[in-house]
């Protein structure tokens, strides 16, 4: 953070020092607060906090760090940390046990805070310098996952992740636009009334990202399922449009996923919510 433009590239950063801290961001009271399944737990809450914080399609990695290390008192355990990094297509965790009495706490820090930055960067692709800061008597192992498309949408629907954008949009718009100006829909098909509708609000609008989005879970239908969700996917591909495929059916919960957007409805929808309304008045 001390780099200047880090607000360029970091979204946000959360640390739950407290034990209820750890609690509420989780959601849950974990078996054991410093393992490897509550890093890949912490990376992935953190991937899906940058979908909701960034621009539709930019790229996100979600950090996860976990540790228990050098304190005022001798600790009868291992000394060890675990660090794990989510992206769109890619899990990746290392679990390292560093040698007791090797080393102070403030060297335990720097020894952790270096490898950290380094999964960063293997998770940006991004070239580091390759420095070792372990020694022999140290023990690391790592572990990576990739994910297929099906898998993601797998995900997707089964509520792991909260959305999965395809940018096909050559259009480009102001960085400093950070509203989505979003249609909803079913897209079965997809025609050129939506996309005209989409066209004529974003005028309206003025500054944000125009995308189209599609539930998984649909309120009173079983949900689509990954080769329905893939075929509605190639028609905005083909029209080159944005679509953000999300697991959300309701507006409110929409509006909570996406929140500062600006709903688009069309006429059938319109309808749809006016005789639920009459409905309910009778």
């Amino acid at each position: 953070m001390s780099v200047p433009g880090a607000s360029n590239t970091v979204l946000e950063a959360v640390v739950p020092y407290s034990r209820m801290s750890f609690v509420q961001l989780l959601g849950k009271i974990p078996s054991q607060h410093c393992s490897r399944q509550t890093a890949e737990e912490m990376a992935l809450l953190a991937y899906n906090r940058g979908l909701k914080l960034s621009s539709p399609g930019d790229p996100v990695v979600g950090v996860g760090f976990t540790g228990s290390l050098a304190s005022s008192r001798p600790k009868f355990g291992d000394h060890r940390f675990y660090l794990s990094t989510r992206t769109s297509d890619r899990l990746s965790v290392s679990t390292v046990t560093l040698s007791k009495g090797l080393r102070t706490r403030e060297q335990e820090d720097t020894v952790s805070s270096q490898l950290l930055l380094k999964a960063i960067a293997n998770a940006c692709k991004v070239q580091t310098a390759s420095v070792s800061h372990l020694t022999e008597s140290d023990m690391s192992d790592e572990h990576e996952t990739h994910f297929s498309e099906d898998q993601e949408l797998e995900q997707l629907i089964d509520g792991k992740i909260c959305f999965k954008v395809y940018s096909f949009s050559s259009e480009t718009y102001r960085s400093t636009a950070e509203r989505k100006i979003i249609l909803s829909g079913s897209f079965d098909p997809l025609h050129e009334g939506h996309i005209k509708l989409l066209e004529v609000a974003t005028s309206i609008c003025g500054n944000g990202y125009p995308c189209f989005e599609i539930s998984s879970v649909n309120a009173d239908k079983p949900p689509l399922s990954v080769s329905q969700i893939k075929d509605r996917v190639k028609q905005f591909e083909k029209a080159g449009k944005r679509v953000i495929i999300s697991n959300q059916p309701y507006f409110y919960k929409k509006a909570e996923l996406f929140p500062g957007s600006t709903f688009v409805i069309g006429a059938d929808t319109v309808a749809r919510l006016i005789n639920v309304w009459i409905l309910k008045l009778l």
